[in-house]
């Protein structure tokens, strides 16, 4: 159940902070809060992470489809560790709040600007940390 909650977090905070975005900004305006360094930049992202496979929009939706069945399926079997449990939960969340984008609109909202780093948003957080958490775990508790 904590799976579910870390992930309802997710999609709330991700949701809420796209919401924002496009109420205050115009696409492709840019809001300097480190000039240079980090910027509020709204744009669309029809692809993966740096824009690969843009407009594959189904493919995306798709394997977020696929990932939460695996987490169904295997949901039992998976350790009770909090690390575990943390990162499938930020992994389950960011991909569905990505995937409401890309159902809903067809892309994704992108927002973080860091100048040297692709634009991205909370649901990307959410699924790097979440992947790096199970990898974390998996590395560390490979031999058990």
């Amino acid at each position: 159940m904590q799976v579910w909650y870390i992930a309802l977090v997710i999609i709330a905070l991700d949701q809420g902070s796209k919401w924002l975005i496009q109420q205050g900004m115009t696409l492709h305006e840019s809001i300097p809060v480190i000039p240079g360094f980090f910027h509020i930049t709204y744009i669309l992202n029809r692809g993966a992470a740096f824009g690969i496979l843009e407009n594959q929009r189904w493919l995306f939706l798709i394997m977020a489809i696929l990932l939460f069945v695996l987490y169904a399926v295997f949901r039992k079997k998976l350790p009770e560790h909090r690390a575990v449990q943390a990162g499938a939960g930020m992994l389950l969340g960011g991909a569905f709040g990505n995937a409401l984008d890309r159902f809903l609109h067809g892309a994704v909202v992108d927002f973080f600007d860091f100048r040297i780093w692709p634009v991205f948003n909370i649901a990307d957080i959410g699924i790097v940390v979440g992947v790096c958490l199970l990898l974390w775990y998996s590395w560390t508790h490979i031999s058990e």
